[in-house]
């Protein structure tokens, strides 16, 4: 008999179908808020709400007072954030009563793995649609479909499937995986290599990087790791010589190039550029408060129409956590982000933990380069990092969990 984790359904939802159907912006996970906020308060035995007030009774009075805001707009995104928020408090206190959370990663991991592979079909097939988009990749490039699933866009894909991908990777890394290797791998590479988001990907590269170069003796002491390395930089070494003698203009390699040179525009448009906006939306707030919630589509829309010359009907964004931020709360709001994201740092011992390392340096860096302030994949991964539940995977009891174990595939 199969055992179902009675948390699953709400994992289910929230990894696979969480924006089916809706606008953009509303998932079901925050309409299911009401129900959370009594289920978090009856768990735990204490009001939660306490602190998103404190934090934002500053910002709001400030706001409304002083900078001057659209008010249906402005409370309609406080509210929306409010969800946010309570969906927050309900994931940490799923975390907290959860006895078998890997058994709710695994399920996600292998419904993920399947629908990949059905997918897959269908690129070739005039219904791509239901699993693919089909976008301008980069300057130079043709339309190219990149794998959605039934998501939004494949880079919030990417980031949703992240928190999975790195906790059996580092399993696997540890020699604590049941799932054996010749499964385990594709099952984590190949929705990365579907969606081709090079900012989700360049992201995990660099943690993986920083944490190898941060316990460089522990971990390079590691058969598998030595190995994993050794192997991985022979095959990427043999496959960067082959792809620059033979596909010198494989789209890949183009992106690649355009990113370097500053050509790619969706690479400025979630970096530098997004700055650069927030900055000029400043100009029209107040530099320290921002402009207030809800208030770049009305605001900043025909800043950043003249930015880009827009003269299509759509509706424009930042696409950038830090510089959405910046926009909607100034320099006040950016910086009280930053130290809350080092104080929790250093207050919860991140360091100590591989998998909260890894989530913690992906995170600090994807925020500059991508996501919203909305966006409940980004702080689940906050989260995680923050909340000391994987304890296989800290420092000083993963130095003795390198054992052969019995795999569940193999």
């Amino acid at each position: 008999m199969i055992k179902v984790n009675k948390y699953f359904p709400f994992a289910f939802i929230y990894f696979f179908i969480n924006a089916v159907g809706l606008p953009f912006g509303l998932t079901y996970m925050t309409l299911l808020a009401p129900f959370f906020y009594v289920w978090v308060t009856i768990t735990r035995k204490k009001e939660v709400l306490l602190p998103f007030i404190l934090v934002m009774t500053p910002f709001v009075t400030v706001h409304i007072l002083y900078v001057g805001v659209e008010m249906d707009s402005y409370l309609l995104s406080v509210f929306n954030l409010l969800l946010v928020y309570v969906f927050c408090q309900a994931f940490y206190t799923f975390l907290l009563v959860c006895k078998d959370k890997e058994r709710v990663f695994r399920g996600i991991l292998f419904i993920n793995f399947i629908l990949c592979l059905i997918a897959i079909p269908f690129f070739f097939s005039s219904n791509y649609a239901l699993f693919w988009d089909q976008q301008i990749l980069t300057e130079g490039v043709g339309r190219m479909r990149r794998l959605r699933l039934f998501t939004y866009e494949p880079s919030y894909y990417a980031l949703l499937f992240t928190p999975i991908a790195l906790y059996f990777l580092l399993q696997y890394f540890l020699r604590q995986n049941y799932i054996s290797g010749i499964w385990l791998l594709p099952m984590i590479l190949l929705p990365y290599i579907l969606s081709l988001s090079i900012g989700v990907t360049g992201a995990i590269s660099l943690s993986l990087f920083f944490t190898w170069i941060f316990y460089f003796n522990r971990l390079t002491s590691r058969r598998r790791i030595l190995n994993t390395l050794i192997s991985a930089g022979f095959a990427m070494t043999s496959s960067l010589f082959v792809a620059v003698m033979y596909f010198r203009s494989n789209p890949l390699f183009i992106r690649m190039r355009n990113i370097f040179t500053g050509r790619d525009t969706s690479g400025r448009g979630r970096t530098y550029e997004a700055f650069m906006l927030a900055e000029k939306m400043l100009q029209q707030g107040s530099e320290w408060w921002g402009i207030g919630l809800g208030q770049i589509k009305i605001l900043g829309d025909g800043i950043i129409r003249d930015f880009y010359l827009y003269n299509m009907d759509i509706v424009v964004t930042l696409p950038n956590a830090a510089a959405e931020t910046l926009a909607m709360f100034g320099w006040a709001g950016l910086l009280l982000r930053i130290a809350f994201e080092l104080f929790l740092f250093f207050y919860t011992r991140v360091w100590t933990n591989y998998y909260r390392l890894v989530l913690f340096l992906f995170v600090f860096i994807y925020q500059f380069t991508g996501s919203f302030i909305t966006n409940i994949a980004e702080y689940v991964i906050w989260i995680l990092a923050f909340c000391p539940v994987f304890p296989q995977f800290n420092v000083q009891q993963a130095a003795g969990s390198e054992r052969s174990v019995r795999p569940v595939l193999s």
